[in-house]
């Protein structure tokens, strides 16, 4: 079975596949360019993706009639058109689990606490001199406790988000299409423009689909409490962020917290340049447990796929019974 990995991953785990298989591992550390993905994996069986490898149907042909398995080391799989593949009896898999649920929820909190507490800047001061000493007024921020945070998308991670609110004595609303019978008592479920007008912090937590995409845009901002604070651990292309510059500018928001970006790795200038914005390269999900897993969970379902035996965590499972032989 010939098998494309497009760019090494943390662990050992590739050393699994080498059983046996005609494992090619890209040696770049960078994604492949189209060209380069295209003649690296024309043959595949199996691919193993990272979130940076944009694979369409155009790119499925193109590799060839042997694909039969993409397992996408990512929990998000918006990089992969899920349709086509279908369309094609090409299974996808991806990488969710509890380490990289808690992982993203820690970072999100990681954010909202250097935001309100100004705590990148106060560092950067620091280091470079600006402390002569105890004074009253320098770096005031604002305080968690008793604030409200709404939660845009209350899944496994929005959850985890929530459940560590409760021990910082925040008030929790939440929407999403529906309210979630199994949610804790205590989260109140709210229309978007509710939680927008109500909330101190919004968290973002939802998928990149056409229905999300630049959902929070100069209309949704305009409804946020003036000074509110704005946080995405989800995926970039969920704000619009020419119009949250706008918003951060007139001084409606009081800060931003962003790990993903609307055009990534391009980030928009101006969000740089601004002293109450926190910017990560996607590392929300990026300790040790986390990527251990992720690489733990593409691994086997590669393994499974070629024993014949239906991967734990398909995204098309309903193509299993017409994949690919």
């Amino acid at each position: 079975m010939k098998i494309v990995v497009t760019r090494k991953i943390p662990g050992n785990f590739l050393e699994k596949l080498k059983e046996g298989n005609d494992v090619w591992i890209s040696s770049f550390d960078r994604p492949l360019t189209e060209e380069e993905l295209i003649s690296n994996g024309k043959g595949a069986d199996v691919l193993l993706s990272l979130l940076t490898d944009h694979i369409d149907g155009e790119m499925m042909d193109a590799i060839g009639p042997n694909l039969k398995l993409i397992s996408n080391y990512a929990v998000g799989f918006d990089n992969i058109d899920v349709e086509a593949a279908k369309s094609r009896g090409i299974l996808v898999c991806n990488t969710p689990s509890d380490d990289v649920n808690e992982a993203v929820a820690e970072h999100t909190w990681a954010l909202l606490m250097s935001l309100s507490r100004r705590i990148v800047e106060a560092n950067y001061a620091t280091k470079n001199g600006a402390y002569k000493g105890w004074e009253p007024d320098i770096f005031l921020g604002t305080t968690i406790s008793g604030k409200t945070l709404g939660i845009i998308g209350l899944g496994r991670i929005g959850t985890m988000v929530a459940k560590k609110a409760q021990g910082m004595g925040v008030d929790i609303l939440y929407t999403k299409r529906n309210p979630d019978p199994e949610a804790n008592s205590s989260f109140k479920f709210v229309s978007m423009d509710e939680l927008l007008s109500q909330s101190d912090f919004v968290s973002l937590h939802v998928p990149l689909t056409d229905e999300t995409r630049h959902m929070i845009n100069g209309n949704t901002l305009s409804k946020m409490k003036t000074g509110a604070y704005l946080i995405n651990t989800a995926r970039g292309p969920v704000v619009d962020e020419h119009e949250l510059v706008d918003a951060l500018r007139s001084g409606h928001l009081g800060g931003a917290a962003l790990d993903v970006f609307d055009n990534e790795p391009e980030i928009n200038p101006e969000l740089i340049g601004m002293p109450n914005v926190i910017l990560t390269p996607h590392i929300a999900s990026a300790t040790h447990e986390a990527r251990n897993k992720m690489g733990e969970m593409a691994i086997n379902a590669i393994i499974d796929f070629a024993s014949d035996r239906k991967p734990s965590n398909l995204v098309n499972n309903d193509t299993w019974d017409n994949r690919r032989k």
